[in-house]
């Protein structure tokens, strides 16, 4: 069983829980979901490739893609972006003071979402792509 697929699926389902936290303002769940997506998205490609990814970096992953893979400058942005939340969306000791839902509103988890959909979208593409050159 090739557990890229399941690792794309649970991506997909991600962004839809990113989604679906801000229509109840929970910001900062939002922006986790976003780039939680993001990461398996991300480590779906890695697993298609035979790889075994660890970590949480999303800037990380995508830098150490084998160099046939075509990383567009948007893409490292929109990791940048994600990786900042992983952190701060969860733990009141992210900032100096206060908790995460004193932080995020709903503009960051609208650019969250969409930095995600960017790689989750590019990630689903690529290993569509290594499908086909491999039938």
């Amino acid at each position: 069983m090739v557990r890229a697929d399941d690792w794309i699926r649970q991506a997909e389902k991600d962004i839809l829980h990113a989604r679906e936290s801000i229509k109840i303002e929970h910001f900062e769940w939002s922006v986790l979901a976003a780039q939680q997506g993001a990461e398996k998205a991300i480590k779906a490609l890695y697993y298609e490739i035979g790889g075994d990814p660890w970590g949480h970096s999303l800037l990380k992953f995508l830098k150490k893609l084998p160099n046939k893979f075509l990383v567009k400058e948007d893409l490292i942005i929109a990791a940048k972006n994600l990786d900042k939340h992983y952190v701060t969306s969860r733990y009141p000791n992210g900032f100096a003071s206060g908790a995460p839902e004193d932080y995020y509103i709903k503009k960051d988890a609208e650019e969250a979402i969409e930095n995600a959909e960017k790689i989750f979208k590019y990630c689903k593409n690529q290993i569509s792509t290594l499908r086909k050159e491999s039938d």
